[in-house]
């Protein structure tokens, strides 16, 4: 019975955490300049990680900031609020404490409603997760 229990709960962990990690992130600042759309801990198990985003959405370009671990990003995909997708085919690894490049999203500043990312973690000796944020830039154009 203990054992069963053990695995519940486990279970549940493991379920709180994914579903935390797309909580949507709520913007509420129109004002020109960089913004944190999101964060999440990459972890070990998953390769894909999806940021919701609600408010004040409007963005022109995107970048991503790594902390405790780095990670290699394989590619993007930027959901808008019109229905288009946006794939972003990028190879990069993302040292931590670092950030990548600015990102242009098509079309300038739009709405964007999600983005997901597909990455690698990789390992290190003291098991650390990195932790990913995403800004985004407003223009107001």
């Amino acid at each position: 019975m203990k054992k069963i229990l053990f695995i519940f709960f486990l279970g549940m962990a493991g379920l709180s955490s994914s579903v935390m990690a797309q909580t949507p992130q709520v913007i509420t600042s129109d004002k020109t300049g960089w913004h944190k759309i999101g964060e999440t801990k990459a972890d070990f198990i998953r390769d894909r990680d999806e940021i919701r985003v609600l408010g004040a959405n409007r963005f022109a370009k995107i970048k991503f900031k790594v902390e405790h671990q780095s990670i290699h990003i394989t590619s993007i995909e930027v959901y808008y609020e019109s229905g288009d997708k946006q794939d972003i085919a990028i190879d990069f690894s993302l040292n931590a404490p670092g950030e990548s490049n600015t990102i242009d999203l098509n079309g300038g500043e739009r709405n964007v409603k999600r983005i997901v990312f597909v990455y690698k973690s990789i390992s290190n000796e003291k098991g650390e997760k990195a932790h990913v944020e995403i800004w985004g830039l407003k223009t107001n154009k």
